[in-house]
């Protein structure tokens, strides 16, 4: 429930009208009512094999989840508000940092992360047109297409198989003389090696961007994935840790850094106010900056060239709804692959995934590369699972460098690309979200086993 504030705050962010007592008492009624519907409309809980989709990733959502965005629709909360605001100090908290800025997406959230270290306000320390950044071949497109976006070359390294990450070594070998970034996922939840990364990226006056998008909740050597980078981002698409249904964030312990941050996402303002606020700066109509005329409303200066990236109070009410959820998703998830891991320990044709060492990653998926020797494809396999409703996925876009989107585009290439290739034409993953229970995992292990050693 929210507070009395939150409650009558518009879609201005300015407070409404207190609510009467039968308001109140309708709103209640109403709440109850929705808490019943989902109670009414849940899935059956007994599970079909065969009939049962198990699911790849998905949200688990519940009553209190349904209730919250009823909630937030009921007050008209439309704009980022009060939910917003409360969600970013909260995750920032819970991820032990000391900023957050949510956005429409985990890919705005990347493009504004890069986009921060080219911004002129950094003074002769930003990024430039033609500068480098290291990035990873296998992986998802919005971790390298802030790159491209922003005039700069990325360069491609390798990853290890089993683990699905780069290492320190690569990183090292592939910086040049214009190489001033580093941005790099953290793979299906597999932490790589942040401290190592960070480490060189200090030593050698690079930036680095730590793309967590599946990996909240995970930990390097006992510290919270996203802590490590200048910047780190997060998505909330229902594949994700936890949802808003579309949605992102910017963290990161740089005060400097996070104002450019919410600069950027709000139309590139230089006034900090928060929606509906007026003044903060108790000099609103003193500012001379630019061309403009002295006393110029501060609130319509742009010191950037900026987006518009904000996310909606009604996404934020079901962030809140979810973040008390996280631990418990991340212990289900590392459940759920053990329980996979186990299971299928010893199946012939297939290497398995490993953690880093040292990390207790909270993991995204459970990704399998099929030996080069194996008497059955990648798409043979594949098909066999997905006749029988279990879901799967290639490791998103493989080797990035065979994509139509980046060919001819400047690039460059640290290495051979031979595991990035691997992985393009033979790895695929199954789910271990917390919808998935340890019914449906035997249900899987058991298919992948029996099609593994030719029992059909």
């Amino acid at each position: 429930m929210t507070t009395t504030d939150e409650a009558t705050q518009n879609e201005t962010g300015q407070p409404g009208p207190a609510p009467t007592a039968d308001a109140a008492s309708t709103k209640a009624a109403v709440l109850e009512l929705v808490r019943r519907y989902d109670r009414q409309t849940a899935p059956p809980p007994e599970f079909r094999p065969g009939i049962t989709p198990v699911l790849p990733s998905g949200a688990v959502l519940d009553e209190e989840d349904r209730a919250a965005l009823v909630e937030a629709a009921l007050e008209m909360r439309i704009a980022a508000g009060v939910s917003s605001r409360k969600f970013e100090r909260l995750f920032a908290r819970a991820l032990h940092l000391r900023k957050a800025h949510l956005t429409n997406s985990g890919s705005s959230a990347n493009l504004l992360a890069l986009g921060a270290l080219c911004s002129p306000l950094l003074e002769g320390e930003q990024l430039q047109p033609g500068d480098e950044v290291i990035t990873v071949a296998a992986g998802f497109p919005t971790t390298v297409n802030p790159i491209v976006q922003n005039g700069m070359t990325p360069v491609f390294v390798d990853i290890e198989l089993g683990t699905y990450n780069t290492t320190p070594e690569r990183v090292e070998a592939a910086i040049g003389p214009r190489t001033r970034a580093i941005m790099i996922a953290h793979a299906l939840g597999n932490p790589y090696q942040a401290e190592e990364i960070a480490q060189l990226a200090a030593e050698r006056g690079l930036y680095l961007v730590e793309d967590n998008c599946d990996a909240v909740g995970s930990r390097y050597r006992g510290r919270l994935t996203g802590g490590f980078g200048d910047l780190s981002t997060v998505s909330f698409y229902p594949a994700h840790h936890i949802t808003t249904g579309e949605g992102g964030c910017v963290l990161t312990d740089n005060l400097a850094l996070a104002r450019i941050v919410e600069s950027l996402r709000d139309w590139g303002r230089d006034c900090w106010c928060e929606p509906g606020e007026n003044d903060t700066c108790h000099k609103r109509f003193a500012y001379q900056m630019g061309d403009l005329p002295r006393g110029y409303d501060h609130k319509y200066i742009f010191s950037q060239v900026g987006y518009n990236l904000k996310t909606t109070d009604l996404q934020a009410a079901l962030a809140l709804s979810q973040l008390p959820k996280l631990d418990a998703f991340g212990k289900a998830r590392q459940h759920n692959w053990q329980r996979m891991r186990d299971g299928l320990d010893g199946v012939p044709h297939l290497l398995l995934p490993t953690a880093t060492p040292d990390s207790e990653p909270s993991w995204f998926g459970f990704a399998m590369t099929i030996a080069a020797d194996a008497p059955f494809t990648r798409p043979e396999i594949i098909r066999h699972l997905e006749d029988r409703r279990i879901g799967t996925r290639l490791l998103f876009a493989g080797n990035l460098t065979r994509h139509p989107a980046y060919l001819g585009r400047p690039n460059r290439i640290s290495g051979e690309l031979t595991n990035s290739d691997v992985v393009t034409e033979r790895t695929f993953w199954v789910g271990v979200y917390p919808g998935i229970t340890d019914e449906m995992t035997d249900y899987v292990v058991d298919t992948i086993r029996r099609f593994a050693t030719g029992v059909r």
